[in-house]
């Protein structure tokens, strides 16, 4: 048998056992394996066991559970009411300004906590009753709250493009630079989109009354303004000593976990139960993680040790005759496909092995120091988009689970459709314009 035959061999029985509604970790890591010791007799069990010693001697993998602690703190002590109420009151005037708040809102979490969940989290319990009492319409305010809570995985610390350098072997610094030009892009492009349809349809999004807005005293106002200076002092704590190298990323995400923690106790939140929900939710979260990233490591040998990433390469430049930009937009389209069916870790770990190498030989006039770099920001806005996709989008299921029951799963599905859409537009922005990703690690790195 060929190794090409044997590669596709074990890409199709990993899918089949997916199908199945086998965990993601357990197909792969079982096909890696079980593909490993017919190829290689008996040493081939070593696979698995030098991928897990591979792992615990990854020192950055620390940054995980610090990072989703850091999350759950902010969402559990619920540090984000007293955000909210400040854009309630500042933006309430403008055609659509409480849900262009609520995306502001989504852009500050997500620069604190680098998770989907937890901005979905927020925006569900503190910004959806909010706007449906407001008079918003739901359809609108669904989308809002899905497509904001899915900067959390663009915008750093971003968890998923932890992973990414994880398994790419890039700088996470890098890819955490490279991400926040395109994330403030696609949160400009969400809060644009939402000003033109509310000032075309104002029933969309109406305005705060003026009789509340004369109500609030002009000293609250200014007293709520404070509200966004601890988030923000969160986010410089930790990012500001990491940037300019007196952190490692490691101690960067312990500062951010610790200032998290000292926020929330500022603040008499930090209750035994907020402490155990959080310390429980990232320790599952962790470990979930861990498996998968030990299965990808095992599958990623055995792939190399066929050569399948050549055998690709041949086949789509040689035999097919394929552009290398066509490779790379044939690649994006089959995240798409798959993200409906799959999550961002399933599909990074199943398609890594094969893409990440492909990319790095491709010729796309990029500097190969930042090639894969670009294309880590590509895969993470593709992730958004396929968070947000039928039939099995994860925000979708969020947003079904938590939304009250005025809003079914047709609304759900409906309000997703203008702002995937505008998260397209900003794929192809990327795709067309490398230097948007690339221009702030480039500088930083020229210092």
């Amino acid at each position: 048998m060929s190794y090409e035959l044997i590669a596709i061999l074990m890409f199709a029985t990993m899918m089949l056992m997916m199908a199945t509604g086998q965990r993601v970790f357990g197909a792969i890591g079982f096909v890696a394996v079980a593909a490993a010791l017919p190829l290689w007799g008996v040493g081939g069990s070593d696979m698995g066991f030098s991928a897990a010693m591979k792992l615990m001697k990854w020192y950055p993998l620390l940054t995980l559970p610090m990072f989703i602690f850091m999350g759950y703190v902010l969402s559990e002590s619920r540090l984000a009411d007293d955000l909210y109420r400040m854009f309630h009151v500042w933006f309430g005037p403008i055609p659509g300004g409480l849900a262009i708040g609520t995306i502001f809102l989504m852009v500050i979490i997500s620069a604190m906590n680098g998770l989907s969940v937890a901005g979905m989290a927020i925006g569900a319990t503190i910004a959806l009753p909010e706007l449906l009492k407001r008079k918003y319409d739901k359809r609108m305010v669904t989308g809002v709250i899905q497509a904001g809570s899915s900067l959390g995985i663009l915008i750093p610390p971003s968890v998923v493009l932890v992973l990414y350098a994880m398994i790419a072997r890039q700088p996470v610094s890098l890819l955490w630079l490279a991400g926040v030009l395109p994330g403030l892009m696609m949160a400009g492009m969400f809060i644009l989109y939402i000003w033109l349809r509310c000032r075309l349809n104002p029933e969309l999004g109406p305005v705060l009354d003026a009789e509340e807005r004369a109500a609030i005293p002009r000293s609250e106002k200014l007293r709520l303004l404070t509200a966004g200076v601890l988030p923000l002092v969160i986010f410089l704590v930790m990012m500001v000593p990491f940037v300019t190298g007196y952190t490692s990323l490691v101690e960067a995400s312990v500062v951010g976990a610790l200032a998290a923690v000292v926020a929330a106790v500022i603040k008499g939140r930090f209750t035994r139960a907020v402490f155990e929900t959080c310390t429980r939710e990232t320790l599952a979260i962790s470990c979930m993680f861990m498996w998968i990233i030990l299965a990808a490591l095992a599958f990623g040998a055995v792939f190399d040790g066929l050569g399948a990433v050549k055998a690709i390469e041949g086949f789509f430049i040689d035999r097919l005759g394929l552009s290398p930009w066509t490779i790379l937009i044939l690649m994006q389209l089959s995240y798409l496909v798959m993200g409906t069916f799959l999550d961002d870790t399933a599909m990074l770990v199943i398609v890594a092995p094969l893409y990440v190498p492909l990319v790095a030989t491709l010729d796309l006039g990029i500097d190969s120091q930042y090639v894969l770099i670009w294309y880590g920001v590509l895969y993470t806005i593709t992730c958004q988009i396929a968070y947000m996709t039928p039939p099995f989008g994860y925000n979708l299921f969020l947003m079904r689970a938590m939304a009250p029951p005025e809003i079914n799963i047709i609304d759900i599905y409906r309000s997703i459709v203008p702002f995937v859409g505008v998260m397209i537009l900003a794929l192809i922005l990327v795709l067309a314009f490398p230097e948007i990703a690339l221009w702030l690690p480039q500088q930083i790195n020229a210092r």
